[in-house]
């Protein structure tokens, strides 16, 4: 017996066509308005970056697309489809988010936090849970499965009986991102993921981007850190003041003089670009 009936995401269309389209979206808190009608496509099998300035409408932008907030105007729609304004109908339609600040469950182990990320993909209800029926023996069996493939993948194999507040601060930003992935999205929103590392771990997080693009996913990532956004990404959308100021590719979002004035300061090669800070405090918006 079920008490909940969920979706599963819709097969992916072919790499290079809309999966999620953003147009015209508005946001206001009274008289500020935080996000002013931005555009914005993630086409399938892109990694693409947003950044601009602390306070220029990124994380809100992030909130409109992910249902935490309602857009005061515009639409979000993901493959073709109008998105419910609600974050588990969001998971369910194919979309799953990492947060600025880490939110994990630090008193669960490793393992719980990313069966957790499962709660969108099963079906079986409370009563089958109370009883064990083999429908809910079978699902939970399939999440472990699921769960421990996706540890595996990111690293954390090993350490998936340890609390994840033992884990150290790369591997909880890891943690996070398996835990998204658990929902299987078509699309991996990732919010400021190098924010607080080293060198060695920002290394590692970009060739583990690469890895979930590989296995299908999009990926739509806000960053601070250029020499991150600008290796990664295929195309960059810059917004300053709640607006789109440019969308391109690396070369010529670094030469747009207008990005230059507003962000980045002086003129940058990708290859050598520097950082700008990978610590920075959640956009207050």
């Amino acid at each position: 017996m079920t008490t909940e009936t969920t979706t599963t995401p819709a097969a992916a269309p072919a790499a290079g066509t809309p999966l999620l389209e953003a147009r015209d979206v508005v946001m206001r808190f009274g008289g500020l308005t935080a996000v002013g009608g931005v555009d914005l496509t993630v086409n399938t099998g892109e990694i693409i970056g947003l950044i601009g300035p602390n306070g220029a409408g990124k994380t809100t932008f992030f909130n409109c697309l992910t249902g935490l907030y309602v857009p005061t105007e515009g639409q979000v729609r993901y493959q073709g489809q109008l998105l419910p304004p609600t974050p588990h109908k969001v998971t369910q339609a194919g979309m799953a988010r990492t947060f600025q600040n880490i939110r994990l469950f630090h008193n669960m182990t490793v393992l719980e936090n990313v069966l957790v990320g499962r709660h969108t993909r099963t079906k079986e209800g409370i009563v089958s849970a109370i009883l064990r029926g083999p429908g809910y023996r079978r699902e939970e069996a399939e999440s472990r499965a699921k769960a421990l493939e996706l540890l595996e993948f990111v690293g954390l194999a090993d350490k998936r009986d340890m609390l994840a507040r033992n884990l150290p601060y790369g591997e909880q930003r890891k943690l996070e991102i398996a835990r998204a992935m658990a929902s299987e999205p078509g699309l991996l929103l990732l919010d400021e993921p190098t924010a607080g590392m080293n060198p060695q771990e920002t290394r590692a997080t970009e060739e583990l981007v690469f890895a979930i693009r590989d296995r299908g996913m999009a990926v739509l990532v806000i960053e601070h850190d250029m020499r991150f956004i600008f290796n990664l990404c295929d195309r960059v959308a810059v917004l300053v003041q709640g607006k789109k100021l440019v969308e391109g590719d690396a070369q010529t979002v670094q030469s747009d003089e207008r990005v230059i004035a507003a962000y980045l300061g002086t003129p940058m090669d990708g290859a050598e670009a520097g950082t700008e800070s990978t610590t920075s405090t959640e956009e207050n918006q």
